[in-house]
């Protein structure tokens, strides 16, 4: 009886193998869809940093006659929806994407809030979550809740560190002064970049003159300003979105305030903030940078460039193109769309990307640059300190530029 049960659930799961093997030879496309901010506060980050990546990338594998699945190409069709920057949103497009349009892959939104929100959504669906513009002192808990989720910009904690290694160092010669002016968007990301500041610089030495938040889509942020001046610090640091970073930005120079350090944080590498400020942003420190001596980035740069008809961010626009990269070669080692084997597949491979060879550690993005700056036009790796490409800090910061 036993062995007459077990020559069935043999037979039984050769004729399923058989049948998903057809299945994936008849597939004549690959369906992927995104739930994207294309209105509301987060549709600057999201049209800037996800949303070309996603096109860039979905051309260049059309182009190259679709992904190898099963020794078959497939090409690549989209579908895809506003979230409109509201987490219930992104939720009920995930949910239509999957039960609906039963897409075969899912694209993450954009931003550390919306990836939280619709994590458990991916997790309970099966599908592989590449959190790509996620950076949360969360990810390593997250990543053990839902082992189908990846994050690309992993823990904020080291942002905040690698910030205070530089501003650490600077102040070790003397060239700045112990306080710093802090304000921060009280949005998931700038909450916990700030909190992981207030630690880190106070084992650098440092002391917080000024540690404010304020409300995401504030507009007037010359007040805030006006307070930083008061303190004054040598360092100011704003922990921003895209476009509390302009008005920031557009503030200090109405106002003239020109610390030795000017940071501020998400949108501080987007090709809009080169565009508006000009001459001004040189020496202008923020998240991000990239290796500009990498070969394989310059090419990068050049074909998206020439294909969005616009420049990439030099911060998540490589990363979110190296998590597409990753999620093919998975796909294409596979063999076929399963989900539980490609997730599997990304935990433990090591991809061949623009960023070099990547290889995940416990389901997180081992290489981020934190600290970024301004120099001769291009927006350079500072810090950690320790990756290939890292420069040293223009400093001080020059006078805005009219």
């Amino acid at each position: 009886m036993l062995r007459t049960s077990l020559s069935r659930l043999t037979l039984a799961a050769a004729i399923s193998a058989l049948f998903a093997g057809q299945a994936s030879l008849a597939q004549d496309k690959i369906r992927i869809g995104y739930a994207i901010s294309k209105t509301g506060p987060f549709a600057g980050g999201a049209g800037v940093t996800t949303l070309p990546n996603y096109q860039l990338w979905v051309k260049d594998v059309n182009a190259a006659g679709g992904i190898s699945v099963g020794g078959k190409k497939l090409q690549v069709e989209v579908v895809e929806y506003d979230d409109r920057s509201n987490s219930e949103e992104a939720v009920k497009a995930i949910e239509r994407l999957a039960t609906q349009d039963k897409v075969d892959i899912i694209l993450p939104p954009w931003g550390t809030g919306l990836n939280l929100a619709v994590g458990p959504t991916f997790n309970r669906l099966g599908y592989p979550h590449l959190a790509v513009t996620a950076a949360t002192d969360r990810s390593p808990e997250m990543a053990k809740r839902w082992p189908n989720s990846f994050w690309f910009l992993g823990p904020s904690k080291p942002g905040a560190v690698a910030l205070a290694e530089v501003l650490g160092k600077l102040k070790a010669e003397n060239k700045i002064g112990a306080k710093i002016a802090m304000v921060s968007v009280a949005d998931a990301f700038g909450i916990e970049l700030a909190t992981a500041a207030r630690v880190a610089f106070k084992s650098a030495g440092f002391e917080l003159a000024l540690d404010k938040t304020y409300p995401i889509g504030t507009q007037d942020m010359q007040a805030l300003l006006k307070d930083a001046i008061a303190t004054g610090a040598d360092s100011f640091v704003a922990f921003s979105y895209p476009p509390d970073t302009i008005g920031i930005t557009d503030a200090a120079r109405v106002l003239g305030y020109n610390p030795k350090v000017f940071y501020t944080a998400v949108g501080t590498a987007f090709p809009v903030f080169k565009g508006k400020f000009g001459a001004s942003i040189e020496g202008v420190m923020g998240v991000g940078g990239w290796n500009v001596s990498s070969p394989a980035l310059q090419a990068y740069f050049k074909r998206h460039t020439e294909s969005i008809g616009r420049e990439p961010d030099r911060w998540a626009s490589p990363v979110t193109y190296v998590s597409l990269q990753m999620l093919q070669q998975a796909i294409e080692r596979v063999g076929k769309i399963d989900h539980s084997a490609i997730i599997r597949e990304l935990q433990t491979g090591t991809f061949d990307t623009i960023m070099g060879k990547i290889k995940l550690a416990d389901n997180i993005m081992p290489i981020v640059w934190w600290v970024g700056q301004w120099q001769g036009g291009e927006f350079v790796g500072l810090a950690p300190t320790s990756y290939e490409g890292a420069k040293s800090p223009l400093f001080p910061k020059p006078v805005w530029a009219n």
